[in-house]
C-alpha cells in the first residue's frame, strides 16, 4: 500500500514521538542516519530537537510519509544560508520504517522529496551518504548522481572508516 506524503506536517507531541521512534528503529536496524547502533530514544531525542528548531525557524522542511496516522517514512530538506547556494537544498535523514522496507516506500519517499524541492522552487537537491552500505546504488536509482567522495571520512568505529559520498539531483 502506498504511503500518503505531507510536506511540513504539524509537529504535534505525537508526531515528535513517532519521529524519535522511527529514527531509533532505523538506526538500531543498521540504518545510516547519523548514529551508530545501538541508540536509545533519549540519544535520538536530543538530535531531533535540533531538527525541530530548524523546522520552526523555517531553515528546513520535513517530508513525512504516513500509513493512516502512523509515521512510516521521513526526510528533511535544509536550506543553504550562503547567498550563492540558495537555489538548492540538502536532503538528509532519509528514513523508512524497517518493518516496511522492501515495499518501494523508500523510492516513494525520494519522489515526494523531489516534488517538495520543486514546489519550494529549488533547482537541485544534494545529499551525502555513508559508503559501504550500498546506499549510493539506491540513490542512483532515484536519479541522483555521485559528484564526490571523501575516502574514510566517516569513522563508524575504531578501524571501520567509510567514504562520505556526495550525490546530486538536478530539479530543473
Amino acid at each position: 500500500m502506498a504511503l500518503r506524503f505531507t510536506l511540513d506536517p504539524e509537529l504535534t507531541p505525537g508526531l515528535r514521538g513517532q519521529l524519535v521512534s522511527l529514527w531509533t528503529d532505523v538506526t538500531n536496524a543498521g540504518g545510516a542516519v547519523g548514529f551508530v547502533a545501538p541508540v536509545t530514544r533519549t540519544d535520538v531525542a536530543l538530535e531531533a530537537e535540533r531538527h525541530y528548531s530548524a523546522l520552526s525557524e523555517g531553515r528546513a522542511h520535513m517530508v513525512a510519509g504516513f500509513d493512516g496516522d502512523r509515521l512510516a517514512a521521513s526526510a528533511f530538506l535544509t536550506f543553504n544560508t550562503h547567498r550563492l547556494m540558495r537555489h538548492w537544498a540538502w536532503l538528509y535523514t532519509v528514513m523508512v520504517d524497517p518493518s516496511r522496507q522492501g515495499r518501494g516506500h523508500g523510492w516513494e519517499l525520494m519522489r515526494a522529496a523531489e516534488r517538495a524541492g520543486r514546489d519550494l522552487g529549488l533547482e537541485g537537491l544534494k545529499l551525502t551518504c555513508r559508503g559501504g552500505m550500498g546506499l549510493e546504488r539506491f540513490y542512483a536509482s532515484a536519479g541522483y548522481k555521485e559528484v564526490g567522495r571523501v575516502p574514510a571520512a566517516i569513522r563508524v568505529a575504531a578501524g571501520d572508516d567509510r567514504d562520505d559520498i556526495t550525490m546530486w539531483l538536478p530539479l530543473t
